[in-house]
């Protein structure tokens, strides 16, 4: 990578893995020619000029045992992006959009690249009568789910064989409530509450599209599925998510009326 009409393709790659590393530490290792692989919620191929390049920005760290993570300053660095518009590169390769979920008992906006999420291409499927395959509601559990994914930093050294111990892996010593903050520690409950209400059946694949950002042919393979079967898993699965975080108001109980006279009294 060399001269300025490269520069611009280096600033989209920095963004793209700063982005990536915050959402969680990273497996580095070499790929094909001069690139390197990050292994973790997702997988991606960087030019290695990527990697010095954000190195030398003091944005990442990397660790004896083949780990990357994002350094204090890569915040910084994200936010100073998003005001001088350096992100605008996002929005003309992919559909940026803002959305809402409820977190902490609060609305708060979610930006989210449909581009690049799973999640994303499944919103823009249609039904066989025109209408979105998933509701704004199991879109938004989604959404609410990865936030407290991220938020309780469960994505690092995770994989499909904890989903039936999510609860001990939240509450446990290693990693668990002595170790993070207490923030962390109150999104990874909502998460293990939000997880056991999906069920074994179901939490699997609402996790791995929405947590590991899997598509859903590779859920289908990782699974051993059939074809376009992991959608329809998924949209169920959302949906009890939803009924989860927004439980449906209990129908009225229905009064009870007799006729009679102010004085009368039934007989016993």
């Amino acid at each position: 990578m060399t001269g300025k009409a490269d520069i611009p393709d280096l600033k989209r790659h920095l963004l793209r893995l700063i982005r990536q590393l915050a959402r969680g530490e990273c497996a580095i290792e070499a790929g094909e020619g001069a690139e390197v692989r990050l292994t973790g919620a997702e997988e991606r191929l960087y030019p290695q000029a990527v990697i010095a390049r954000a190195r030398s920005l003091g944005l990442v760290q990397l660790s004896e045992s083949g780990r990357i993570a994002a350094s204090v300053e890569a915040s910084s660095f994200l936010r100073r992006a998003l005001v001088t518009g350096e992100e605008a590169f996002v929005e003309q390769h992919g559909e940026i959009v803002v959305t809402s979920a409820e977190i902490d008992g609060a609305r708060q906006p979610v930006r989210r690249n449909l581009a690049e999420s799973p999640l994303g291409t499944i919103a823009r499927m249609k039904d066989r009568d025109g209408k979105p395959f998933l509701p704004a509601e199991a879109l938004e559990a989604g959404e609410r789910l990865l936030v407290d994914f991220t938020r309780g930093q469960l994505q690092p050294r995770v994989t499909a064989s904890w989903e039936p111990r999510l609860a001990t892996r939240a509450k446990g010593s290693a990693g668990g409530q002595a170790d993070i903050a207490d923030s962390a520690m109150a999104a990874r409950n909502r998460f293990s509450r939000a997880v056991d209400a999906m069920g074994p059946e179901l939490s699997g694949v609402a996790m791995d599209v929405c947590c590991f950002a899997k598509g859903l042919e590779t859920v289908e393979r990782e699974r051993q599925w059939p074809a376009r079967s992991a959608k329809l898993m998924l949209r169920t699965a959302l949906l009890a998510l939803a009924r989860h975080y927004a439980p449906p108001a209990p129908p009225k109980r229905r009064q009870s009326h007799h006729w009679g006279a102010e004085d009368f009294r039934p007989a016993l």
